[in-house]
């Protein structure tokens, strides 16, 4: 089984922990596949993502800098199995890399307007594609490096969990799914990442996956982010799925499954 890491960097001595799986440099998308997405490099800060190789389902991650202090993230769960999901994907992107940038030209933007606007764009772009309905949880944020704040919209998404030195806080859904309806409202909030503090953000895949029954649950999640040692937040991605893989005692080929960090250093 292999494992897709992005990080800015990718300390060697962290990558075997998962038994019986590597490492592999992530080659370009194919053309029928939403376009790769470089991880930005941050100041006092850093950002990863993982996921397991096998992409069957819906799952998808974006970094876009808007500006010398913004850069915006996004982890998308559309319903559906990947030959269904992937031009509507490759149209969300598109539609969230456009209107990015625009939404945040200026320094003294509205950033909770700016990002529920994207919400509303991305959600249209998803019902054009589609179609029709088609459910898209999402977790949309924008990271400010010189305050260390993150404004996001979490659209019926599975909670982001922030922690830091004294509790594990949920960030839970401000508004429904995308992809439901074309007038939908949304809203959004900002939080503070403290020096030392992260934010992690897990597919439902993780959630869900399952042992004779029993689920890995947000729970386990927030478990395996307490006891976590956050050298980096690419270690802290490959710590949680590697919980997941090990409560399922087989590879997570159910759904699929990704993990998306945000440490603050500094």
């Amino acid at each position: 089984m292999t494992i897709r890491t992005e990080s800015p960097r990718t300390p060697a001595s962290s990558l075997s922990v998962f038994v019986r799986s590597i490492i592999k440099p992530r080659k370009a998308a194919p053309r029928n596949d939403p376009r790769h997405s470089e991880v930005p490099k941050l100041r006092g800060a850093e950002f990863a993502a993982v996921y397991y190789n096998l992409r069957v389902a819906g799952d998808f991650y974006e970094f876009l800098r808007v500006s010398p202090c913004r850069v915006l993230f996004c982890l998308l769960d559309l319903a559906g199995r990947r030959e269904d999901t992937r031009e509507i994907l490759i149209a969300a992107q598109n539609a969230f890399r456009t209107t990015a940038p625009k939404l945040f030209a200026t320094d003294d933007l509205n950033e909770a307007e700016a990002i529920i606007e994207l919400c509303h764009e991305v959600n249209r772009t998803i019902l054009q594609g589609a179609g029709g309905i088609r459910s898209c949880p999402a977790f949309m944020g924008c990271y400010n490096e010189d305050l260390g704040t993150v404004c996001y919209s979490n659209a019926g998404h599975t909670p982001g969990l922030l922690r830091d030195h004294t509790s594990v806080t949920p960030l839970e859904a401000t508004g429904l799914p995308l992809g439901l309806f074309s007038h939908a409202t949304h809203s959004a909030s900002t939080c503070a990442l403290v020096p030392g503090a992260v934010l992690l953000i897990v597919s439902r895949g993780i959630v869900e996956a399952e042992f004779r029954g029993e689920e890995f649950g947000l729970e386990r999640v927030q478990l395996s982010l307490q006891r976590a040692t956050l050298a980096t937040a690419q270690d802290l991605c490959l710590s949680v799925l590697q919980t997941a893989q090990e409560f399922m005692r087989v590879p997570p080929t159910h759904n699929d499954v990704t993990t998306l960090a945000l440490l603050r250093n500094t």
